[in-house]
């Protein structure tokens, strides 16, 4: 499916997260390393990063491939921040939403990026879907499974979950309705970093110079300090540390 990262730690340009790792985003667009769902994420590509002093995020967002993408290059030189989520996107089925179906979403201080599938959408969303207001129905960005998965977490959010306890809250209630789902999250609000493997593969990396954290689908060097995490967990990190707790997996 998709590639993502989320990453805090002192200012840097977005290139230095992105682009310059030998095996880092940019590249794993077209040869990742450790994707066993799909091939190429040429289906759109985004990146939403925080700009000092303002607690709502920034967002870039293309529908094609990131390599082609002759501006993105300059962003990612000169726009630095302290925090970032972006993503590759390998589409689950075609669709007409273009760039709006491309992570990252956002709301608020938000941004949220998806890894896996949906299963069976879009006939298993009917129950989901009927769990949140109309009104917050119509203002789904694309009629993708991940735009519901982020309209399912969002609702919680807002409605005054803890981060933690919104993140797994969501995966256990689509993981419920669509057995088999593969639900890889990532959400920051540029202070901390939520993340859940549930079905791909997920990696963390932390106390580097240039890095405090990043939670990443595949590492993008070499690095043997890259953790993998275990399947059906959730974590939670800050400039300081990361923790990580099971997640229950609900009975198919």
């Amino acid at each position: 499916m998709c590639r993502h990262i989320a990453a805090l730690g002192p200012a840097r340009p977005l290139g230095g997260v992105l682009v310059e790792p030998e095996y880092g985003l940019y590249r794993q667009a077209w040869a990742p390393r450790r994707q066993r769902h799909g091939t190429v994420n040429a289906d759109g590509f985004g990146v939403g990063w925080y700009a000092d002093g303002d607690p709502r995020p920034a967002r870039y967002r293309r529908a094609g491939p990131i390599w082609a993408d002759q501006s993105f290059g300059d962003l990612a030189r000169v726009v630095r921040s302290e925090a970032v989520l972006a993503a590759v996107r390998d589409a689950t089925v075609a669709g007409a939403d273009d760039e709006a179906a491309a992570a990252p979403f956002t709301a608020d201080r938000w941004l949220f990026s998806h890894n896996g599938v949906v299963t069976g959408w879009p006939g298993t969303a009917v129950d989901l879907a009927a769990t949140l207001p109309a009104a917050e129905l119509l203002a789904l960005e694309a009629r993708c499974d991940s735009a519901l998965v982020w309209a399912l977490l969002l609702h919680r959010l807002r409605e005054g979950e803890p981060l933690g306890q919104a993140l797994a809250d969501t995966v256990l209630q689509v993981g419920a309705a669509a057995p088999g789902s593969r639900l890889n999250l990532l959400v920051t609000d540029g202070e901390r970093i939520a993340a859940t493997a549930w079905g791909e593969d997920l990696w963390y990396l932390k106390d580097r110079p240039e890095l405090h954290v990043a939670m990443a689908s595949e590492p993008y060097d070499d690095d043997p300090a890259w953790r993998e995490v275990p399947d059906l967990t959730l974590l939670i990190a800050d400039r300081n540390d990361v923790l990580l707790t099971p997640l229950k997996e609900p009975l198919a």
